[in-house]
């Protein structure tokens, strides 16, 4: 398989761009890997490059984006932050990827057993982390469900990945309420802005 091409760019359409997406996870899930010469690749992308998506995921080292999509150099723009989740500094580079090198699709990917997540289930304090895990921890409180305290934290697994999913959606909310440029983007079916979950047991990735 080729890198992608200007021309190949150019002919994706943000549906297409899903599709490849789904495509390439069914190919994980199966142990069938796309055909590629990843030195080839290498070369091909030595002047420029035209990736057809970008995926917001979280750290985890288990939710390569890359692999999990089985995706090549130059395929996608991978943004990764402990919880997944928006800031000013990933809303630009998002911005940059869409508008300026013509990626399709936006999809905010979480992932089940989330460690971030399950940090903001339990309102962890610690240095730095204290900081994101405030901004993950909106997706706990609009969980509504369990109600009894002592089933609102990490060892109920259930709740954890109800906040993961929630966080993406958050994430899609405030792409759209923050980005006016890829608002606009989506409004005018320049690209789709999508959420998704990767299910760490099984490989799997469930589109929203």
């Amino acid at each position: 398989m080729k890198a992608h091409t200007k021309e190949t760019q150019a002919t994706m359409t943000p549906e297409k761009a899903i599709t490849f997406l789904k495509e390439g996870n069914e190919r994980f899930q199966a142990n069938l890997k796309a055909n590629r010469n990843l030195l080839e690749q290498v070369n091909d992308t030595k002047d420029g490059q035209f990736p057809f998506a970008t995926i917001l995921s979280c750290i985890d080292s288990r939710v390569s984006a890359e692999l999990v999509f089985d995706q090549g150099l130059g395929d996608i723009f991978s943004v990764r932050i402990a919880g997944n989740f928006i800031n000013q500094d990933i809303l630009g580079s998002m911005e940059f990827a869409c508008k300026l090198a013509g990626t399709k699709t936006i999809v905010v990917l979480g992932h089940t057993s989330c460690g971030a997540v399950k940090g903001a289930c339990d309102h962890a304090r610690m240095g730095n982390l204290t900081a994101l895990i405030n901004k993950i921890e909106p997706a706990v409180f609009a969980v509504k469900e369990p109600k009894e305290e002592e089933m609102r934290n990490s060892k109920n697994l259930e709740f954890v990945d109800a906040v993961s999913k929630k966080n993406v959606e958050l994430a899609l909310e405030n792409i759209r309420s923050q980005s006016v440029i890829l608002k606009d983007m989506e409004e005018k079916g320049e690209i789709k802005i999508v959420g998704a979950m990767y299910d760490i047991s099984d490989g799997s990735v469930t589109f929203y």
